[in-house]
């Protein structure tokens, strides 16, 4: 007599979770969950999620410093946020471009 304790798991048995689903952050459809306590939105309504990833101190110093330059100089930029996110925005759109990308060149030298 087996107990309960000692049942084998059935793994090819209908189950709706999907771990890879769940990893990626999509429900079982494929439509993105908004469960990040990261997520938010702006005042515009669009929706935002924080980033996680490494800079160099150098480029950290350079891009810090620049935000308060042009905060100083009158430049109206929100915050910090709105500047990394222009300059993501130039570099994805140099990328584009290909072979011409100045960024591309910066990994192929």
């Amino acid at each position: 007599m087996t107990t309960e304790k000692n049942k084998k798991p059935e793994f090819f048995e209908n189950n709706p979770f999907d771990p890879v689903l769940a990893a990626i952050g999509l429900d079982d459809k494929g439509n993105r969950k908004d469960s990040s306590l990261e997520e938010k939105k702006n005042s515009s309504g669009i929706r935002k999620k924080k980033a996680g990833f490494y800079l160099s101190l150098d480029v950290l110093d350079r891009f810090t410093r620049k935000f308060h330059e042009l905060k100083l100089a009158g430049i109206m930029i929100e915050n910090k946020s709105a500047f990394i996110e222009a300059a993501l925005k130039f570099a994805l759109d140099d990328v584009d471009r290909g072979d011409d990308s100045t960024v591309l060149k910066e990994f192929c030298e």
